[in-house]
């Protein structure tokens, strides 16, 4: 059994503990609602530009000057875009994610190649110490996080879409939906695809083979007459990379709000975990307190009833 000062100094680091992540839970709500405001405001503007993006791959294959952005090619090598947290301490937030990139891996080993970019230290830990391939690591873009950083990281990987490099991109991460529910989301970013998130839906990454992209999603009637000022080429030049950034910002704002929602909850179960281990320690110490009172007056009663 374990000493009154053993139980009391676990009954003061267990109360430590408890005001630690009282705290983190507290710092995180104060943090979410404004990753909440964030990605609320950035949402209709992303769906409406992703509903545009599409209705334009639609009619790529049929116009002769399709962008290049959004014409398909066989896929032989795809990147991935882990979107993670710098920090844990977040419940199954960083896990997930990991989890569901590794499956795109083995879903695809036929590939001839299939290469990480990271955004967060938690992901590129994990697949740098399985010796997988990271082509670079954006470190510490959450804390400069705006849409011209979003930008940067874009221009990058469309520069390797269009030199070659690649032949696909995809990006996988938490999209929030409330404080307490987070869901998993793997899409398609290149080429940009005819159908796909318009509705922040998981897109299903193709067992097998890449599934080619850009193909129609329904006749070309219901597509919408678009007419282009100055020039057609001159609005998809500037339009659609502008789209890749946008779904490469939203994101990353929906990982950032889906964070501090799941380590909100995390450290919400862990204070509540903590005020019943108190409870419990707490009635162990009063109960083995009671046994070492009781046996010294034992002790004596004893040694009374012995001096007679």
């Amino acid at each position: 059994m374990a000493s009154l000062r053993d139980i009391r100094k676990r009954i003061r680091s267990v109360k430590n503990t408890r005001q630690i992540t009282k705290a983190m839970k507290m710092v995180s709500a104060a943090k979410l609602r404004k990753a909440q405001d964030a990605i609320i405001a950035a949402r209709p503007y992303a769906q409406m530009l992703d509903q545009i993006i599409a209705d334009l791959a639609a009619r790529s294959a049929d116009e002769e000057m399709a962008h290049p952005l959004l014409v398909a090619r066989p896929v032989r090598r795809a990147e991935v875009v882990v979107l993670t947290s710098d920090r844990g301490l977040a419940g199954g937030f960083n896990s997930n994610v990991i989890r569901r990139a590794s499956r795109f891996l083995y879903e695809h080993r036929a590939l001839e190649k299939v290469q990480f970019s990271t955004v967060g230290r938690k992901g590129h830990d994990y697949f740098r110490q399985r010796g997988q391939t990271i082509r670079k690591d954006f470190g510490g873009l959450y804390q400069r996080l705006s849409y011209l950083s979003a930008k940067g990281v874009a221009e990058e990987l469309i520069a390797s879409f269009l030199n070659g490099e690649v032949d696909a991109v995809y990006v996988v991460y938490n999209e929030f939906i409330s404080a307490i529910s987070q869901r998993v989301v793997l899409t398609q970013m290149l080429p940009l695809q005819a159908f796909g998130p318009a509705s922040a839906e998981p897109v299903a990454a193709p067992t097998g083979a890449l599934a080619t992209p850009g193909a129609k999603a329904g006749p070309a009637s219901t597509l919408v007459d678009f007419k282009y000022e100055p020039s057609r080429q001159e609005v998809l030049d500037r339009l659609v990379p502008q789209a890749v950034s946008i779904k490469l910002y939203r994101a990353l704002l929906e990982s950032v709000a889906s964070e501090h929602g799941a380590r909100m909850s995390a450290m919400e179960n862990a204070t509540s975990n903590a005020t019943d281990m108190i409870s419990s320690l707490s009635l162990t110490y009063n109960r083995t307190r009671q046994a070492v009172i009781t046996k010294e007056l034992m002790e004596i009663v004893s040694g009374a009833e012995a001096l007679k």
